[in-house]
């Protein structure tokens, strides 16, 4: 089917449409297990993803994916969960954090069998090495959670799941960027205009269900772990749509990014025996952490190593850093267990990590906020005492808060979460189809919202740069917005942003060809991190409690009376609404709110 709308000024443009019966968005592990889920039910589904799926940033992830197999020491989920609901100093969701780690057992087995080739333990079992906040009985010794693939985890799992849907014959729409969801007058969503960047012409893809699966916004900051890809898309399609983003004050700095330019080292090095120094060689994290040490949850070491730093005992010439020593783990330890971090250090800081430590300081990482949902994938917005699903509507992955990291996501939860709840999603789209079997009638005041978004890009004259705009939007988030924060600060940080948002209205391209134009692409990526940015500082500014990721310096201490809630902001007026944390789990008992110490 075609269609015509009609270009500002110029000529009508012609709009090819699609129908599937479900529409996701994004083709990490979240979006491509999902898929998998629909196509072997024999769900008609289309994938669209802005670079080929390999590329995904899930490929990114390197230590591995927890669940309590218990190879290498005893373990159980229920010990899972508690370390999860206390990584995420209390404010995950117990219901969602108990139905991830009851299910990670089986979902690890069923990526083994699917092909992901986890290292081996002499017997033939998984590996599994120990991360930061896992315990055995809630909260005693160090546990190993964490299956791994050596540490190119992420990279096994996403060529696992893509060969899995080519087999299952999913439709894959690469290096499509998707614009803006359609909605009609009911609020029922029925799929997304997607660009095509090769040709630049938008194409229509009607779905009965659609899945946003996009992936995190760590490009919101200078120095970050995040591929260029990560921009908030999905994030900043939601925000237009008219629902809010939640806990989007929670962003994980990652304490072992290498210092200076923000490539990731994996926790698993710490988990192997790594540990870090100051200039003086001490073992600082002794003092911060006397019981967990370097294996202490991301959020406290990464508060720890900037510590260092601001009071004198960082190394290096200017004192920015602090050194992670590997070198006694020997060589055939780090070829073994650590091979393509150790590519890393020697190719971007010619540095033998079997001779000499490594510099590294806290870089952005994760985003915990996002497009909230409950257990089942729906995305759902607060309506008087409860929630309300927005029919045909699911968000899985980095892009969504279910949440089962609240305020701090513990490593190797990352990979966990997309596989169960991209799983998740799948089977409640399926069980959607059986009940909604036909196309809704489209509203095209939607279409033509969309298309005219898209068109906005194609205004003429001199104006204001992509690059540079999202240059100063970057600094301007890592200045105001960084590992501690001060109500100051974030008051200026606010302002700041908006100003450079308004600028956005000025900004105008110069290549204004339709073949493989990637200077409109960025253009629309920097309009979903200035909304992101906007909702992160926002949300910053009005949580006056440490949680977490969120320190602020100005209110040291967490405060479960008034703050033990989730923030949700919109972006109509900047408003921001609150929601309470579901704290009674499905099955056990409640883990109530106590001190977090490691």
């Amino acid at each position: 089917m075609d269609g015509t709308v009609t270009d500002v000024g110029v000529q009508p443009v012609t709009l090819a449409r699609r129908q599937f019966d479900s529409l996701v968005i994004g083709a990490g592990g979240g979006g491509l297990r999902a898929a998998l889920q629909l196509a072997t039910a024999d769900a008609n589904v289309a994938v669209v993803s802005k670079v080929f799926p390999t590329r995904s940033h899930t490929v990114a992830a390197q230590g591995g994916i927890n669940a309590a197999l218990a190879n290498v020491l005893p373990d159980n989920w229920h010990w899972h969960m508690y370390d999860t609901i206390k990584g995420s100093d209390y404010l995950g969701d117990q219901d969602a954090i108990e139905y991830m780690c009851r299910s990670a057992s089986h979902l690890v087995y069923e990526l083994e069998h699917a092909g992901v080739p986890f290292s081996r333990l002499d017997d033939g079992k998984i590996y599994q090495r120990p991360f930061g906040g896992q315990s055995q009985n809630f909260g005693g010794e160090q546990a190993a959670r964490t299956c791994a693939a050596a540490d190119r985890t992420g990279h096994a799992m996403l060529h696992t799941l893509y060969q899995q849907n080519i087999h299952a014959k999913t439709h894959f729409f690469d290096e499509y960027f998707a614009i803006d969801l359609i909605k009609d007058d009911e609020g029922f969503v029925l799929g997304a205009l997607v660009l095509e960047i090769e040709t630049g012409k938008p194409l229509l893809i009607e779905a009965k269900t659609t899945l946003i699966a996009t992936g995190g916004a760590g490009q919101l900051f200078r120095t970050n772990t995040n591929a260029r890809i990560n921009t908030g898309d999905g994030m900043g399609m939601a925000l237009r749509a008219g629902i809010p983003l939640q806990d989007m004050e929670f962003f994980q700095f990652h304490p072992t990014g290498v210092a200076g330019r923000g490539m990731l080292l994996t926790e698993g090095a710490r988990g192997e025996g790594g540990y870090l120094i100051n200039k003086d060689g001490e073992r600082f994290m002794e003092r911060y952490a006397p019981h967990a040490k370097d294996l202490a949850s991301r959020d406290v070491v990464s508060r720890a190593i900037s510590t260092e730093v601001r009071e004198g005992r960082g190394c290096g010439p200017d004192g920015e850093y602090v050194l992670l020593k590997l070198d006694h783990l020997g060589r055939d330890v780090l070829q073994k267990r650590l091979p393509g971090i150790s590519d890393t250090i020697r190719t971007f800081l010619h540095i033998d990590p079997a001779e000499e430590p490594v510099p590294v300081f806290p870089t952005a990482h994760y985003t915990m906020g996002g497009i909230p949902t409950n257990r089942h994938g729906q995305v759902v917005v607060p309506i008087d005492q409860g929630e309300e699903v927005i029919p045909g509507l699911y968000a899985a992955g980095e892009c969504a808060c279910v949440s089962v990291h609240g305020a701090n996501r513990l490593g190797g939860n990352s990979l966990l979460d997309i596989v169960v709840f991209g799983r998740a999603a799948g089977n409640d789209i399926i069980e959607y189809l059986s009940n909604n079997r036909y196309h809704r009638r489209l509203d095209e005041a939607s279409v033509d919202k969309a298309v005219d978004h898209l068109q906005r890009w194609d205004l003429q004259g001199e104006g204001e740069s992509v690059a540079n705009l999202r240059n100063e939007l970057q600094l301007t988030m890592e200045k105001y917005c960084g590992v501690f924060r001060t109500e100051v600060v974030l008051a200026e940080g606010i302002e700041k942003v908006l100003e450079l948002q308004q600028r956005m209205a000025d900004v105008r391209l110069q290549d204004h060809s339709r073949i493989f134009n990637t200077a409109r692409i960025e253009a629309m990526e920097l309009e979903n991190l200035f909304d992101i940015a906007v909702a992160t500082v926002v949300s910053a500014h009005a949580r006056q409690e440490s949680r977490g990721a969120h320190s602020r310096i100005d209110y040291p201490e967490r405060d479960d009376v008034h703050w033990l809630k989730h923030s949700l902001y919109y972006k109509r007026d900047r408003r921001l609404d609150y929601k309470p944390v579901t704290l009674k789990p499905i099955s056990v008992e409640s883990f109530p709110p106590k001190e977090r110490v490691y």
